[in-house]
């Protein structure tokens, strides 16, 4: 009889969250639909060379480390507190400005709450190319901005936010959803950003 032992595979395997691959599928939809080529890569595999090669899509904000350094300079970022029980979007326009926050104890607790999420079109200085982002402070929140971002419907109204800036290319919008039994509702649009 064989001797039973126990050993670890090694595999460079990670985790989707499956919100944010809901988010993704979406939008992969949408650029195949149009013809568009494009790669998948995680968080953990992305290079600053890879961005390099071409537009990027982000998807996620706290759990994607590539969306956090991009929007850390932008007008709209992420933002949290020490002990990781408060996040939000910062407005370094209004530092002070505190109507964009989860409560992660009451998120936790209850399933219902108000999500926020950015979603931004902007040329990255580091790599010259051009960064769209789709992110919740929660998941849901990443929910809303992927439906905000391929709705024939919402995105009206990027258009129509975009003509009114006079054509300036670099957006960014703040969106919020109402989180009711820990599924989004539809985005609303709180804000929006063109330079």
């Amino acid at each position: 009889m064989e001797r039973a032992t126990v050993s670890k595979l090694k595999d460079n395997l990670s985790a989707v969250v499956i919100d944010d691959l809901s988010t993704v599928v979406k939008i992969a939809g949408v650029l195949q639909a149009h013809g568009t080529r494009y790669g998948l890569k995680g968080e953990g595999t992305t290079t600053l060379s890879d961005l390099r090669n071409g537009p990027t899509v982000f998807v996620g904000a706290f759990d994607n480390a590539w969306t956090l350094r991009l929007t850390k300079p932008l007008r709209f970022h992420f933002a949290n507190n020490a002990e990781m029980t408060r996040f939000w979007i910062a407005d370094s326009n209004a530092p002070d400005r505190t109507d964009w926050v989860i409560d992660r104890v009451q998120q936790q607790a209850t399933n219902n709450y108000r999500d926020y999420a950015i979603v931004t079109r902007f040329t990255d200085s580091n790599t010259g190319k051009i960064a769209i982002v789709a992110a919740g402070v929660g998941r849901g929140g990443t929910i809303a901005a992927g439906e905000f971002l391929i709705d024939p419907m919402h995105l009206a109204q990027v258009v129509n936010a975009a003509h009114a800036a006079n054509g300036k290319k670099n957006m960014e919008f703040v969106l919020s959803t109402e989180i009711i039994d820990g599924q989004p509702g539809t985005p609303k649009m709180e804000a929006a950003y063109f330079w």
